[in-house]
């Protein structure tokens, strides 16, 4: 049968790259998976327990969400003003949830940039949905090369990009606060310039590994209107299966995307768990510790890897590149040979991108890897 390509389909998206997530089949419990940078545990089985209870006791299948997210937007709040030592600073008007980061930044896009109102500007390697999204948007995307030694960003570049996109001008900048897939946090010198950009630009601060880095900008909210903080219930709360994301920001930016929000965006099970998870993060966030510690075990193996380099990571997975040779065929074929033991890792950014899981999967990988390189 002949491909049919429909001629009414925007012609620049028959060019997009999607995002391919790494396709898991049958046999995905005998997988060790350290692509997605997903927590490695479970829920703890008494909320899992309580979880099932309400969905056969109290959720009615047949009727819509809570479209107002009321209850968990106060609870997200508690901890947001927690995180910050700051208690009253924000409230509910100051958080919009999303069906994942993913909506939030496409409503973000949508406020911004539709309409050739705007481009948007990212430093590579970075979280490719960014760029994904603002094409699907048909929006401009202007990329920078982050600097080799410590992939911050070349801010002098930066600037140059600012100064000469004019058709659209440049209305958004993601950074990300640690980077994604290099897990570094953002530097005093960047911070000092995203505080000094022009008020008409748009600063997104996406701290989706901030319970791991315990680094965040959000009070500087208060003096900065321009800046919006995203967050997930992906990671450290282990809730990756209910796509659960928030964004922080003045009023003014909140009831824009609260605009764009699609009714009913969330489903009652995903609001649910994410109540679930703020009201006993006593018993899911100490995990993150048992991560931390983990994650610097197995920055030490690898770094006696010879040929292997390896950053330090402010994040739940390590980056690394291979210090000859370094090109995307040969980290393609590391990647496949750990495929065939059943160890799945991500190739992004011109590197790898290891996920930290429990402390066997980590034996699993490192004796693998190390048996790789002894070859």
């Amino acid at each position: 049968m002949t491909d049919f390509i429909p001629s009414f389909i925007r012609e620049d998206l028959l060019k997009l790259s999607a995002y391919i997530p790494t396709p898991i089949s049958d046999n995905q419990k005998q997988l060790t998976r350290l692509d997605a940078n997903e927590s490695p545990y479970n829920l703890p089985s008494e909320l899992r327990i309580k979880l099932a209870s309400f969905y056969e006791q109290e959720i009615e299948t047949n009727r819509y969400p809570d479209g107002s997210h009321s209850v968990l937007k106060r609870l997200i709040v508690n901890y947001v003003n927690e995180s910050i030592n700051k208690e009253g600073l924000f409230n509910v008007n100051n958080i919009s949830i999303g069906n994942g980061s993913d909506e939030l930044i496409r409503s973000i896009l949508m406020a911004t940039c539709l309409n050739n109102q705007g481009s948007i500007l990212v430093a590579n390697p970075t979280f490719s949905m960014y760029k994904i999204l603002a094409e699907s948007l048909g929006i401009n995307t202007i990329s920078i090369e982050r600097n080799e030694i410590d992939f911050s960003w070349d801010i002098d570049k930066a600037n140059q990009a600012i100064r000469e996109t004019n058709n659209p001008p440049i209305k958004v900048i993601f950074v990300v606060h640690p980077n994604s897939p290099t897990a570094n946090c953002l530097n005093d010198s960047e911070i000092a310039w995203l505080k000094n950009l022009p008020s008409d630009i748009l600063v997104v601060i996406d701290e989706a590994y901030y319970e791991f880095s315990k680094k965040t900008l959000a009070i500087e909210l208060k003096n900065y209107p321009n800046w919006l903080v995203l967050r997930t219930f992906s990671k450290a709360f282990r809730l990756a299966a209910h796509r659960v994301g928030y964004a922080i920001a003045s009023p003014a930016i909140i009831n824009v995307l609260e605009k764009l929000r699609l009714p009913y965006n969330l489903p009652t099970f995903s609001q649910l768990a994410a109540q679930f998870a703020m009201e006993n993060r006593q018993l899911i966030l100490p995990a993150v510790e048992e991560t931390i510690k983990e994650k610097e075990r197995v920055f030490q193996e690898l770094n006696k890897i010879k040929n292997l380099k390896i950053w330090r990571s402010d994040a739940n997975f390590i980056y690394c590149r291979l210090e000859e040779n370094g090109n995307d065929e040969n980290h393609q074929n590391i990647l496949n040979q750990l495929k065939e033991k059943n160890i799945l890792i991500r190739h992004t950014g011109g590197g790898l991108r290891i996920s930290i899981g429990t402390p066997e999967e980590n034996d699993y990988l490192l004796s693998t890897i190390q048996s790789l390189f002894n070859q």
